[in-house]
Formats: structure tokens, C-alpha cells, sequence
């Protein structure tokens, strides 16, 4: 594809030769002639200087430090992951059902659908063009998946869970599975049926091993745009909003309300009934306890540090509630001598007074 073709495609300026033709993606190190890759601040000059790419996706500031073709851009990362996906599109489905699927007769399979080996697909379920079923998949019973969605190996989608539109889900996934619900009766444990469903909307992306347990009554909800990494549990009843990302081992317990372009790092944890409003970032390995109401950036984790200075601390932690203790006592002794001495001031002041 030309130089002209990608600017156009990503709202770009060309700088160099504009029938250059370029056939795939790299990393800046490893570019060669025919590879577009793309630069952004944090990254060394160096770098940029020494690229041997056909084309490199810059910002305005650093174009004059490139020798080689470039188009200039606002955001250089989001135009390449444009380009790559017009370099690099998914393989067309290829329709039909393998020979050793197991479908229901009540099942409605579009023409254009590619169902895999070894796949079992329920009762009643509907499943809509160009869907992609990898191997193994296990679809159940009700199960609504919408147009284009691709799901890959080994994927269990339980019955009456709903996929929505575009939606890619990555193997191992479990949609659909029980949530924990559990009530106590006299000291032993009762499993409460969960009789709701998940609900996914359009262009979801959901990664490896991540699971999204149905709701105990209504529906676990996950809105449109939402990216999911591996390892991912969602619990019953949880609702995320549109556009919400989370990197891999977030925890949100159940009934969690979460709100639209939210974002999570690695091994966050939301505990169960809290509220998170729209556009909250929560940092790696935080523990949301409370609801959030105000946008923002929020954080919990304690950094690394050398062993013996974490040790040190660590023992300082336990001792906190100690330390408020003498501190809160201190403060009222100091409070109790202030009044005295406050008090001896006015008694010599009311003598000095009656003296005179």
C-alpha cells in the first residue's frame, strides 16, 4: 500500500516519498525497507535516527529529526494500530460446518458462519454471519451470537448468555458459568440457582482463560468496546460500561457497577456492591474498597523496594494503630496542659488586677 493510501487512511501528513509502497508493520529496531513502524516520546532520539523503516508515524515535534519517509500525525500509536489493522486483516471465515461438529437440529447457523471441529452447539442457539467458531468451542443452549464475532479454540459459552456484533474472544474463555452465590444456613452453605444471563454488546474483546459468570436474577452486563485481558474474573451481576479496559488479573466481585471509559492495571480488585462513575483510572494492583463518585486517577499499591527497608516498614505498618493511640493521647494531654496553663494566666492576671 502507498504512503498516500496509509496517510489518507490514518488523516496524516506525508513527508518523503509518497509512492512508496509499504507491505507490514515493526517494531522501530527491526523496520526494513517495506515496514512502517512509529515513534513517540518516551522512546530515544537514537532510535528514530538510526530506524531502518520505509516509513515511520511520528508528531509533529520529531519530524525534522527523521531522515527517513515519514507521515506526520496527531497520535502516532493509535495511527499505527490503524494501519496494521489494514496490513494485517483478520483471514476471511470460511463458511460450513465440520464433520465432526455436533449441532442442534433447532440451532440457526448462517450460511456464512465456519463452525470448527469437534464444536457443540445447543438448542435453540443463533449464530450470524461470518461468525467464526474455532475447535472445540462448547456453545449452549439460547446462546445469541451476533454478526462477525470470532471466537477461537476451546471457548465454553453457556446457555442463554448473548454475544453481541464484532465481538473476538480468545481461548479458554468461560461466559456464562455460575456466579459464587452461596447463603449461610446453620453453619453449612445453599447453593442459590443463578437464573440470569450475560449480556455482551458489540466489538468486545475478551482475552485468554478470562471468565464472566451469569447473574443470580437479572444480567451480568459488559457495554460496547470494552477489552478485557487474560485472566480477567468477572463475578455475577457486575455492570461495565462502554469503552472500559482492564489488564490482565483484574478481580471485580460481584454486583459492581462500573462505568464507561474507565481503566484498570494489572491485578486490580473491586470489591463486591461498589459504584465507580465514568473516566476513573485505577493504577496496577490497587484495592478498590469504597464506591468511587469522582473521576480521576486513583492508586493503593506500595512500590518495590529492597527487602530489608520493605521488612522495616512492613513493622511500622503494625504499629500504626498503636502510634495514633499515643499520638491521639498526647494531643489531649497537650490540649489539657494548654487549658491549664491558660487558666494560670488569667488567675495571675485577675490577681495582678485585684492588687492594684
Amino acid at each position: 500500500m502507498k504512503l498516500t493510501e496509509l496517510a489518507f487512511h490514518v488523516n496524516g501528513e506525508v513527508k518523503g516519498d509518497a509512492e512508496k509502497k509499504i507491505d507490514s508493520v515493526a517494531s522501530i529496531s527491526r523496520a526494513r525497507e517495506n515496514s512502517l513502524t512509529f515513534f513517540v516520546k518516551n522512546r530515544a532520539v537514537g532510535d528514530l535516527r538510526n530506524t531502518k523503516a520505509g516509513v515511520v508515524l511520528l508528531t509533529p515535534e520529531f519530524s525534522e529529526q527523521c531522515e527517513c519517509n515519514r507521515i506526520v500525525v496527531d497520535d502516532p500509536y493509535a495511527a499505527f494500530a490503524k494501519v496494521a489493522r489494514l496490513l494485517h486483516p483478520h483471514p476471511s471465515v470460511v463458511s460450513g460446518i465440520h464433520a465432526s461438529a455436533i449441532v442442534s437440529d433447532s440451532a440457526e447457523i448462517a450460511a456464512t458462519a465456519s463452525i470448527g471441529p469437534l464444536c457443540v452447539v445447543g438448542n435453540n442457539t443463533v449464530i450470524g454471519e461470518r461468525v467464526m467458531l474455532g475447535a472445540h468451542c462448547a456453545i449452549g443452549a439460547n446462546v445469541t451470537i451476533g454478526d462477525d464475532s470470532r471466537l477461537h479454540d476451546r471457548i465454553t459459552i453457556c446457555s442463554d448468555s448473548v454475544i453481541g456484533q464484532r465481538c473476538e474472544i480468545m481461548p479458554g474463555v468461560v461466559i456464562g458459568g455460575d456466579g459464587f452465590g452461596y447463603a449461610e444456613d446453620d453453619g453449612k452453605w445453599l447453593k442459590i440457582p443463578q437464573l440470569g444471563r450475560v449480556v455482551i454488546g458489540d466489538d468486545v474483546d475478551i482475552g485468554a482463560n478470562t471468565t464472566i459468570d451469569r447473574a443470580a436474577l437479572d444480567d451480568t452486563s459488559i457495554g460496547d468496546g470494552v477489552k478485557l485481558d487474560n485472566q480477567i474474573q468477572i463475578a455475577h451481576n457486575v455492570q461495565i460500561g462502554e469503552h472500559t479496559i482492564m489488564a490482565g488479573c483484574t478481580a471485580v466481585a460481584g454486583s459492581a457497577s462500573i462505568g464507561k471509559r474507565c481503566r484498570f492495571g494489572g491485578h486490580a480488585s473491586i470489591l463486591g456492591q461498589l459504584e465507580i462513575v465514568d473516566d476513573v483510572y485505577v493504577n496496577a494492583t490497587s484495592v478498590v474498597t469504597r464506591s468511587i463518585k469522582t473521576a480521576g486517577i486513583y492508586s493503593s499499591a506500595i512500590a518495590v523496594q529492597e527487602n530489608n527497608r520493605w521488612q522495616k516498614v512492613a513493622g511500622r505498618l503494625h504499629r500504626l494503630n498503636e502510634l495514633a493511640e499515643r499520638v491521639h493521647k498526647l494531643e489531649k494531654q497537650i490540649l489539657v496542659n494548654q487549658a491549664q496553663e491558660n487558666q494560670t494566666l488569667e488567675n495571675q492576671a485577675s490577681g495582678q488586677q485585684s492588687g492594684e
